[in-house]
């Protein structure tokens, strides 16, 4: 769902065909739906759910004020169309005030009702590190926050996707100066992280275009709409008026390889960004950026021993020992580039605008085909070959919004549209059915995804009887299309040849036209907010939303939230809420053939059908329909002063009919029956998406920070820990797999621990971070009961950085990401593929070891 206010502080949106009256829907199911969430928040603790932690909150947030004092004043608000100025005073004291989660005007990091963390420009520009971009920048600094590397891994080489409480990479909504962003357009099928879904690509917002990020650690669908089961992230792009900043970065891996015993030097990275600041009038302004990147790729392979499967030919055996394979981080290219503005048009009037834009070109790997493999031919690669995947990615999001005062209403009315395009391309491949005359490079396909939405968000304070102070009533509207389309790749890709040997092309097959697809949906919604402060001590805030979808009908949503202050240290906080998230257009019609380990652990082509395909159908699928969750939240917060503070809170969410790709089914006769009844050539194995089952998610998040003088300097500690565990309940057909429901309960890390230092004086500052990443387990299902499982021990990682101030403007940092050169634990010998694999990506700590960096900033 939207956000009726994807630009007001906490707006939701609206999709609704045929709205009816909002007093109607006060009596609908989803009110009725709290009665028990509200009993699981009350017997959560007692349960021994976990403890969850984060709310970067006041020193982090008193650092970025005090380097944006126009941040507040000047930003298109990042949710809700707030009147720009109102926060200003606020935003530079010790807690900011939050235009995420909340509608009310006043509301602050400190008297929160749930939780939100807030990181400052320079929090994710040094926690970048190696990718360089803003979700390796997000996971350094969230430990709730999960973005683990890919490798071999078709198209999730290309687009990472990143996980919020363990949940499913599409289960969080992600804003824009408070506006809903769009969904990439491929679909991951070959990842362990997000497997079949299409989530928002964080990484094709420049880094350089943050001032702040507020994320809501909190289920926020009746404020926001379908994705925010896990929570939002608010990325609100920088508004400073004036002032140009250059900045360039240089950096390699520099590791100690023990599988092979050598010392290792790539993934050469370069970046540089540029940005200036215009104030136009008395509070418009506009601010626009320019950045780039170069890396390398990386490779952690081992040293092959050949797969027991291939033939002991001589040209096989004498790649034992070598490096064949890559295992590793793709090579990249990219381009980027913001803008942010905004014009008064009279006293109480505003025009906003902003847009963001990447272009990126990338080289994945693929797996190794053995000289006398049937995947080859000797007369075109005599000593074998390693494809490689190509990615070219286009990105583009553009808004603008006018926003003012009218009667004694707020209203902030906008429009916003996003686009993203990716071409799928493999080189160093063959189509053996088409002998020699095989091309060695294929275009696999095009995909495409869209979205534009308008809003109107209002907003009006409300004296009530009984109340001392005026309430907060929002109301909302939004009206949004979703456009996903795919188009067929090179003939050649799928060709079916008349030479033998395996058809289409290798690390392919490319897209076929039957399989292309242009589907699309419209949204209606409508929202009500109110927020008040029912005594001195005690706030609350009830949301409800009703959104109706073309292509699957309506939802209704409601959230409740509150906070009570026990004292003037200690507060109490909680909130129930109903969410949902309506099934994506990718996985409602998006139909595919990935190159991946099959019976046996041997490749085999394993084709993706939509649910409501002849060939789903005849395998057993029925149709999809949307997620539903129950959230609840309960925590304490604690300030005894200006320099210490501490968060605690537990939470539950319960997913019914949770969507996840069914277990691959093969077998002898399959590719016969898909041949001979349906057309399907070439293809071993079949899978479709289903909502085969139910997840429950417990746990805590725990953040405790300190400020204060020390050895002649300031320092700033804290502690944030993140603690889930998801259990799953199968349906009586479910048709899923091992590896699926691994992926759904254990393969990310079920705890993190970030712990941080920064002492700063004069002109130095040191910053010291460790991390400890959770366990992992991996599960292969080979078939015939060879279900390979390994469980990674938890690590840790050290980052250090050390920044000098050497001029007012020219700042200079050195520093190291994994500075021990830490590595996850080694695959056993099933799961590491014959030697060539002996690290698996699952642990966030990656398989590049220690990265080392210079960075030179400069600002006049």
């Amino acid at each position: 769902m939207s956000n009726a206010s994807e630009g007001k502080p906490g707006i939701s949106s609206v999709e609704s065909v045929g709205l009816r009256p909002l007093s109607s829907l006060m009596h609908h199911d989803a009110m009725r739906q709290l009665r028990p969430i509200t009993l699981a928040c009350l017997t959560l603790l007692l349960e021994g759910g976990a403890l969850m932690v984060h709310d970067q909150a006041q020193a982090q947030a008193q650092a970025q004020a005090q380097a944006q004092p126009q941040a507040a004043v000047d930003a298109p608000p990042a949710s809700g169309g707030e009147a720009a100025g109102a926060p200003a005073a606020a935003a530079q004291g010790l807690n900011p005030v939050l235009v995420t989660g909340t509608r009310a005007k006043d509301r602050t990091l400190a008297d929160s009702q749930v939780p939100v963390d807030v990181l400052s420009r320079d929090d994710v520009l040094r926690a970048a590190g190696a990718d360089g971009t803003l979700a390796a920048a997000l996971q350094a600094l969230l430990p709730s926050f999960n973005f683990p590397r890919q490798s071999n891994s078709g198209g999730a080489d290309h687009v990472r996707a990143a996980q919020l409480r363990g949940l499913s990479p599409d289960q969080v909504l992600v804003l824009v100066n408070g506006k809903r962003r769009h969904t990439s357009a491929l679909v991951n099928l070959e990842s362990k992280t997000g497997k079949g879904t299409n989530p928002v690509d964080f990484n094709t917002i420049p880094l350089s275009a943050v001032q702040r990020i507020e994320v809501v650690r909190d289920g926020a669908g009746a404020q926001y709409g379908s994705d925010a089961i896990a929570g939002v992230v608010n990325i609100i792009l920088d508004d400073r008026r004036s002032g140009t900043e250059l900045t360039t970065e240089a950096g390699l891996f520099h590791t100690d390889f023990a599988p092979t015993g050598r010392t290792i030097n790539d993934g050469q990275t370069q970046s540089a960004s540029l940005t200036h600041g215009w104030a136009l009038g008395e509070r418009g302004f506009l601010r626009a950026g320019l950045e780039g990147l170069h890396r390398k790729a990386t490779n952690r392979s081992g040293l092959d021993e050949l797969p027991s499967w291939e033939d002991s030919t001589p040209d096989n055996l004498a790649t034992v020992g070598q490096r064949n394979y890559a295992a590793g981080d793709p090579a990249t290219r990219q381009w980027q580039a913001f803008f942010n503005g905004a014009v008064d048009l009279q006293a109480d009037q505003q025009l906003y605008a902003f847009g963001t834009w990447q272009e990126r070109r990338s080289v994945g790997a693929a797996y190794y085909r053995y000289p006398d493999s049937s995947a080859n031919l000797k007369s075109v690669y005599p000593e074998g070959y390693r494809p490689e995947t190509t990615g070219h990615n286009r990105d583009l999001q553009l808004a603008a919004g006018l926003r003012g005062a009218w009667a004694d209403w707020d209203y902030d009315l906008s429009l916003n549209h996003g686009r993203n395009d990716f071409d799928y391309g493999v080189r160093r491949s063959l189509n053996v059915s088409l002998g020699d005359t095989s091309p060695t490079r294929f275009h696999l396909g095009d995909f495409g995804s869209r979205l534009t939405g308008a809003n109107l968000d209002l907003t009006r304070s409300v004296s009530l009887p009984g109340l001392t102070r005026p309430a907060t009533l929002a109301l909302g509207l939004e009206a949004r299309e979703e456009r996903f389309a795919t188009e067929a790749g090179d003939a050649a890709s799928y060709a079916v040849g008349t030479f033998g040997g395996p058809a289409g092309a290798q690390a392919g097959p490319g897209l076929q036209p039957e399989d292309a697809t242009r589907l699309s949906r419209r949204v209606v919604g409508a929202y009500v907010d109110l927020s008040a402060h029912l005594t001195r001590d005690w706030e609350a805030e009830a949301a409800l939303r009703h959104d109706h979808y073309s292509d699957f009908g309506n939802a209704t949503t409601a959230k409740l939230s509150s906070r009570l202050a026990l004292n003037r240290e200690v507060a109490l906080r909680g909130a129930v809420s109903s969410n949902f998230r309506a099934p994506s257009l990718a996985q409602r019609g998006f139909s595919f053939t990935v190159t991946d380990l099959g019976d046996g652990g041997q490749l085999s082509q394993l084709k993706t059908v939509p649910a409501d395909s002849a060939v789903a159908r005849y395998l057993g699928a029925q149709p999809l329909k949307a997620e539903k969750s129950r959230n609840a939240s309960l925590g304490l917060t604690w300030q005894p002063n200006t320099q210490w503070s501490a968060t605690l809170d537990a939470y539950t969410i319960r997913v019914k009919n949770r969507i996840t790709l069914s277990q691959r089914i093969s077998g002898d006769t399959l590719a016969e029956e898909l041949a001979s009844q349906f057309g399907v050539v070439g293809v071993d194995g079949v899978n479709f998406f289903t909502n085969a089952l139910d997840t429950r998610t417990r746990g805590a998040d725990l953040v405790t920070q300190w400020t204060g003088a020390g050895l002649g300097g300031q320092w700033k500690l804290s502690w944030a820990a993140a603690f889930n565990k998801t259990t799953v309940h199968l349906h009586d057909d479910a048709n899923v797999g091992l590896e699926e429901i691994n992926t759904l309960t254990d393969a990310s890390p079920r705890q993190r621990h970030i712990f941080s230092a920064q002492w700063q004086s004069g002109a130095w500052t040191l910053l010291g971070r460790a991390t400890r990443h959770g366990s992992t387990t991996r599960v292969f299902d080979f078939g015939d009961g060879f279900v390979p499982t390994q469980t990674y021990a938890a690590v840790w990682q050290l980052d250090i950085e050390g920044q000098w101030q050497v001029t007012k403007s020219l700042t200079l940092s050195l520093g190291a990401i994994n500075a021990t050169d830490r590595y996850p634990s080694r695959s056993t010998a099933d799961i590491a593929y014959y030697g060539n694999f002996p690290y698996d990506v699952l642990s966030p700590i990656g398989i590049n070891g220690a990265y080392y960096y210079a960075r030179a900033k400069l600002a006049f």
